[in-house]
């Protein structure tokens, strides 16, 4: 019985009471052109945005969080993230992705830790949310 009221609570409180399977990136959308993505978010002037082409140049282990959009599959786990100053390759395991489908078009937050790999830069996504 409690079970059942924690379960009805986390639902009605918009909360996931579980991880939802099922998510993950379906290409079949075309991503907006780089100069169409906006956050969306309204600011103080003198915030920061993370762009990639700020986090391509922080150190190993850096933690970054960056908005934009998944735009390719290119291996099992490993995709290109865009922003409006370029590309990035991100690592994206499928219990990151919460149930969630996202499509080239979504505009999504990305937070996790820069690797460099064999020269590249690669983002290890611990958390990503549709915008």
């Amino acid at each position: 019985m409690k079970r059942l009221i924690l379960a009805s609570i986390l639902m009605l409180s918009g909360l996931p009471a579980f991880s939802a399977p099922g998510g993950g990136f379906e290409a079949s959308e075309t991503p907006p052109p780089p100069h169409k993505q906006d956050s969306g978010i309204k600011g103080s002037e003198d915030a920061k945005e993370s762009t990639v082409k700020m986090a391509i140049n922080n150190d190993r282990n850096s933690w970054v969080t960056l908005e934009g959009n998944i735009i390719k599959k290119t291996a099992e786990d490993h995709y290109i993230f865009r922003d409006k100053t370029g590309v990035i390759a991100i690592s994206l395991k499928d219990d990151k992705w919460n149930g969630q489908k996202v499509t080239p078009k979504d505009l999504v937050s990305i937070s996790g830790r820069l690797t460099k790999e064999k020269g590249n830069t690669v983002i290890q996504v611990e958390q990503i949310r549709i915008q």
